[in-house]
């Protein structure tokens, strides 16, 4: 019995020298690309850490982190209550992103709901992403705030004694903040997760029904365990986006220069100090917010990094 390439010797899957050259320049390419980004994020890192360097060399690497007076008019710099209110406000808006996310991701990757309902749903929760922080800050300026200073102020009075709760809320503040910051890292979570728990195999799925688990343990037991390295990536994308977070944060969290332990205190963060200050700093004070944004790019530096190792874990587990 003969093939159709031996009845067709027109036929051959010999490549060609100009698909080899197109093959080896698309892959040339490419990692011109890829080297192209390295290049760029280093020479980003360059820059800030150059223009940083008269700080760096004034008040040291311990001195400005844990100074936390800022005082432009006698060149005194500490940088402690942003990188406080950077590390609270993001870790409180994981913990309430993370547990609503994944849960709207496995509403919306299951068949709980009809599919003329889920598919709008879907479109809605990614929609959320493409909305302006400016907007989001006045959403929490206008509605969200007003909405929330009457349980707020119960709290305080209730468990004023814990210094959680110790300040009186006024509508601005980590909290609020905090809220806000949620609530835009929320589509992040809940996209990703979705996709990491639609792409689990079905067959996987299927063994579990033949082994006789029923619907939740099969999807606490299999199916989220199997996409967890998307989940976390997912997560740790969104922290990343919390941390640096401008606009919304700088309009609702009150850019009080003093750290507390009072999520109801004002507070700061770094990319709201930048956006507050930079504008008109000249001198050393220029060099200074150059080297809080320095902090800011080594967070998140060590965010990516962290996700990477966890995911790198998580993957070693599963094999």
């Amino acid at each position: 019995m003969t093939s159709a390439v031996d009845s067709n010797p027109t036929m051959s899957y010999e490549r060609t020298q100009t698909a080899r050259t197109v093959d080896s320049g698309f892959k040339w390419l490419t990692k011109l690309f890829g080297f192209g980004i390295g290049i760029t994020l280093l020479a980003i890192a360059l820059q800030v850490a150059r223009d940083a360097l008269p700080a760096i060399q004034k008040f040291g690497v311990i001195n400005f982190v844990t100074g936390t007076s800022w005082n432009p008019v006698e060149d005194i710099y500490g940088a402690w209550t942003q990188i406080y209110g950077t590390l609270v406000t993001s870790f409180i808006a994981l913990l309430l992103a993370v547990p609503i996310g994944l849960g709207v991701a496995i509403i919306l990757s299951e068949d709980f709901l009809p599919l003329k309902i889920q598919k709008p749903l879907v479109f809605m929760v990614e929609l959320l992403a493409a909305i302006p922080s400016v907007v989001y800050g006045l959403w929490g300026i206008f509605v969200l705030a007003p909405f929330l200073q009457g349980p707020m102020t119960w709290i305080h009075q209730t468990f004023g004694w814990i210094p959680l709760f110790s300040t009186p809320p006024t509508g601005r503040g980590i909290y609020i903040a905090s809220i806000i910051l949620a609530v835009m890292i929320l589509p992040i979570i809940a996209s990703i997760s979705r996709d990491s728990l639609v792409g689990v195999n079905p067959s996987l799925r299927q063994a579990a029904y033949g082994l006789g688990a029923t619907r939740w343990e099969t999807l606490i037991q299999v199916i989220i365990p199997t996409a967890i390295s998307g989940i976390i990536g997912g997560v740790m994308l969104a922290l990343g986006r919390a941390m640096g977070e401008t606009m919304a944060v700088t309009m609702l969290i009150g850019n009080a220069n003093r750290p507390s332990p009072s999520i109801f205190a004002q507070g700061s963060t770094i990319s709201a100090l930048l956006a507050n200050q930079f504008a008109e700093a000249s001198g050393l004070q220029v060099a200074s917010l150059m080297y809080a944004a320095l902090i800011l790019f080594i967070l998140t530096l060590l965010v990516n990094i962290l996700a990477e190792y966890i995911v790198s874990k998580v993957e070693i587990k599963k094999l």
